[in-house]
């Protein structure tokens, strides 16, 4: 299914069932600025039985979705040529159309075309827009802009949508607009929190995601829908650090961002460390593609954003001195794990997405270690952290050089950095070469083995020393079945030998 072939099909169910049908919102605006058309909003006049929506499921084989009969509004869902589902959402105005446009958000999504006169895609230039607003005008100036102050209050959630909807197009939010936001941005709490969610995504999905961030907080929707994070604010660190704790995170997003698309974009040129970060890192082979696949149904470099902004939402609680003044936070990151967790879930995250971002926040600071001890990390110490960290271990990898480059700032001292990413470029290496290799070849003894050469039963005794094997296997200590029988023998005596 492409778009022409569902506007001559739309044309004909209007012309059948004499009726007016508009193609409205987001689909106007993309087409005017020539971006492909994923999905299909229609204003249909007096419609309130889903005439439209079931006739065009029908054409089409498409499945009819009633999403509120009594309100006249359904979705077909129809399969598109690349695989993918094209959803048309056909929703009846009451009144005149102008009036049901004046009542939405955006001017940029307050225009409408009649489908009947419309030549389609490549018409878009010529189309006879109907623009109450004049939101074709905001369009092509890069504005985004209010159609009533009232459409805030009708739906909180398009406070936060302003922002996703400026981060995503690159609009600039025009000055009455972000003063009405700032009014009214304590009722966004009220929103559904899954809603909440998906548009944090999609504004951390977009580039230069710590400038949306800011502007967020500047408006003050950051602070409704993480209140943690206020937290953070005015909490000075130590002088290796060149921001508080609330900025550090908002730049370790920054970094975090520069670091996985190596380059900076055009919103962070700002940062003038960023450049220099970036030429001292290596991009192992493995990585291509890597913080695109998904994990808990969203992309890894989404999450690796939310734990960037994450990281250190422990430490103001956790702040202590020691007598001597020296300023300490033990423990932050196991609590911020904890407070991850609560956070997340209160937004409906899913469990996987909700446990990798956990992990990710709880080992962040293991990865520097390997550095701090001035040397590389060891086999045996490499094969702990994969194993601890499973999924997520390189992307804590990478929120580790993030944290690093977001203490430092304009402070970065370029030598600690080239060190610092020799490290995990050795810990990225061990895991796509050689623990990959490893994961692919079997196991030296397997758990009835062990129980049959040593007289035991299932249980922890033998999951112990299973691991102690393995662990032993790929640091290369043992490399035969004999070799792993001896060490678990021996592992077994020294475990029931009194000390």
């Amino acid at each position: 299914m492409q778009f022409m072939e569902l506007l001559a099909h739309l044309k004909e169910v209007a012309h059948a069932q004499e009726r007016k049908i508009y193609l409205v919102g987001g689909c106007v605006r993309d087409g005017l600025l020539g971006r492909p058309l994923v999905d299909v909003d229609l204003a249909v006049a007096g419609d309130a039985e889903g005439a439209v929506a079931r006739a065009l499921a029908l054409r089409l084989n498409g499945a009819y979705v009633p999403l509120g009969e009594r309100f006249g509004t359904a979705r077909v869902a129809l399969p598109r040529d690349d695989g993918g589902v094209i959803q048309v959402d056909c929703t009846e105005f009451t009144g005149t159309l102008r009036d049901d446009l004046l009542r939405r958000d955006f001017t940029i999504d307050a225009m409408a075309v009649d489908v009947s006169g419309f030549g389609g895609a490549v018409a878009w230039a010529q189309a006879d827009v109907i623009d109450p607003s004049n939101g074709r005008h905001d369009l092509e100036a890069g504005l985004l802009r209010l159609v009533s102050p009232d459409a805030l209050g009708a739906d909180p959630l398009r406070l936060l949508r302003a922002v996703r909807l400026a981060a995503e197009m690159g609009l600039t939010i025009d000055s009455q607009t972000k003063a009405e936001i700032r009014e009214r941005a304590p009722l966004l709490g009220a929103s559904a929190p899954e809603r909440q969610r998906d548009e944090l995504c999609k504004i951390l999905a977009a580039e230069g995601a710590a400038f949306w961030l800011s502007l967020m907080d500047d408006l003050g929707l950051l602070g409704v829908l993480l209140p943690e994070l206020m937290e953070g604010k005015g909490v000075e660190q130590p002088k290796e650090h060149h921001w508080d704790v609330f900025r550090h995170q908002i730049e370790a997003v920054a970094a975090a961002e520069a670091i996985v698309e190596r380059r900076v974009p055009a919103l962070l040129q700002d940062r003038g460390y960023l450049p220099l970060a970036l030429n001292h890192i290596l991009w192992h082979p493995g990585m291509e593609g890597y913080f695109d696949n998904e994990v808990g149904g969203l992309p890894r470099k989404v999450l690796l954003k939310l734990a960037a902004l994450l990281h250190d939402i422990g430490k103001p609680a956790s702040k202590t001195f020691e007598p001597n003044g020296r300023m300490r936070f033990f423990g932050h990151a196991e609590l911020g794990a904890e407070m991850v967790e609560k956070i997340l879930r209160q937004l409906r995250f899913s469990n996987h997405g909700i446990e990798a971002i956990a992990r990710m926040v709880d080992n962040h600071l293991r990865p520097g270690q390997w550095s701090d001890a001035g040397r590389g990390p060891t086999a045996r110490a490499l094969f702990r952290y994969f194993r601890d960290v499973g999924n997520v271990a390189v992307d804590t990898i990478f929120l580790n050089l993030a944290d690093h480059l977001a203490a430092r700032g304009p402070m970065l001292d370029a030598v600690r950095w080239q060190e610092h990413v020799e490290v995990a470029n050795a810990a990225l290496a061990h895991y796509f070469d050689q623990r990959l290799r490893h994961a692919a070849m079997p196991r030296l003894v397997s758990g009835n083995d062990l129980m049959e050469a040593l007289h035991l039963q299932p249980g922890p005794v033998v999951g112990r020393l299973l691991a102690e094997v393995d662990e032993a296997t790929a640091v290369g200590v043992v490399a035969t079945k004999e070799e792993a029988l001896t060490l678990a023998v021996r592992s077994l005596a020294a475990s029931k030998t009194p000390s």
